[in-house]
């Protein structure tokens, strides 16, 4: 899959294509049924097809100290939609001058002259261009102007719930990691670097590591979860192990702490992962965080932490 950041990235010999826009914000169940859509449209007429994203969030540019909690990483995005087929991972970087473009001048400059759309994939609630302004409804009229088709899907929904971005962050933000990874098709996943700590944890028998993520990452709710602890090659392409851990969210109220923290200890290892750029995928919560009159009363609670975690992982729970 190639991978753009920018319309000056496109080659100067470029042909037609299909192309999907959107967030695409934790690739979940729905936005793989709308590439899924964009893919088969493009096999169908032999063409590449294209994924056009933007960077950063339009909300940050639109309306400063808004920018929702992110549920993947550009290169995560990219990771997840080449294994759907998408030939293009077309990254717009969105300023001021990007929001302010008309949607028929945003459809002429973009899909038109750049990437010289043949057909163009989007959900049925998409909407472009200054204030939003433009509908499905206004991108076909366009389409029949400039030549090329438009069409609007369907939003995946099952039980009268639709799977959208904002639903997974409110399952995470309310610890539910097990309704986050139904939405999103598989375990939420937090990266990070791991940094130094107060060594605490090691003081009680429990070594962990410390993530430093992304200030706008979305972490879930305090407690204790089952995680599988991914550890990325130095130039981050590719896993190299995938480790169980129990994984601290919070601040650590017996010993009444005030920075909120992500902490991981690793089940089995006795390594220091300092500097490393690693990823968590929640896979259960095990409970609320909690205040332990007794420094012994929250090491036997890890030590129960520990096993559940293993049970989990292992398939024995």
């Amino acid at each position: 899959m190639q991978r753009w950041r920018g319309l000056d990235a496109v080659p100067t010999n470029w042909g037609r294509c299909v192309v999907t826009i959107g967030i695409f914000d934790g690739v979940h169940r729905g936005h793989r049924q709308l590439i899924a859509s964009a893919v088969r449209r493009a096999r169908e007429l032999e063409l590449p097809c294209v994924l056009l994203t933007f960077d950063p969030h339009p909300s940050e540019v639109v309306r400063p100290g808004s920018h929702p909690a992110q549920l993947s990483t550009l290169r995560r995005r990219a990771e997840l939609v080449e294994e759907l087929g998408v030939d293009v991972f077309c990254v717009l970087p969105f300023t001021s001058e990007v929001a302010k473009t008309p949607p028929d001048a945003f459809v002429h400059e973009v899909l038109v002259e750049r990437l010289h759309a043949a057909a163009v994939v989007v959900g049925e609630n998409f909407t472009f261009g200054h204030r939003a302004a433009g509908d499905v409804a206004l991108l076909r009229t366009l389409g029949r102007r400039f030549g090329f088709v438009a069409e609007g899907t369907h939003l995946l929904a099952e039980n009268e719930l639709t799977y959208s971005s904002t639903y997974i962050r409110s399952c995470l933000s309310a610890g539910d990691v097990a309704a986050a990874a139904e939405a999103l098709g598989r375990p939420y996943r937090l990266e990070g670097i791991v940094i130094r700590g107060d060594g605490r944890g090691r003081e009680l028998g429990f070594p962990t590591a410390n993530l430093s993520t992304h200030r706008y990452a979305a972490v879930p709710g305090d407690g204790v979860y089952a995680c599988r602890f991914v550890v990325r090659s130095h130039d981050g392409a590719q896993e190299r192990r995938v480790l169980p851990a129990a994984v601290s969210v919070g601040t650590n109220p017996t010993f009444s702490g005030e920075e909120r923290r992500v902490e991981a200890y690793v089940l089995d290892v006795n390594e220091d992962f300092y500097g490393e750029h690693v990823e968590l995928d929640f896979v259960a919560k095990l409970r609320n965080m909690e205040r332990y009159a007794e420094v012994q009363a929250l090491i036997d609670q890890m030590n129960v932490d520990v096993r559940r975690t293993r049970e989990i992982l292992t398939g024995r729970a």
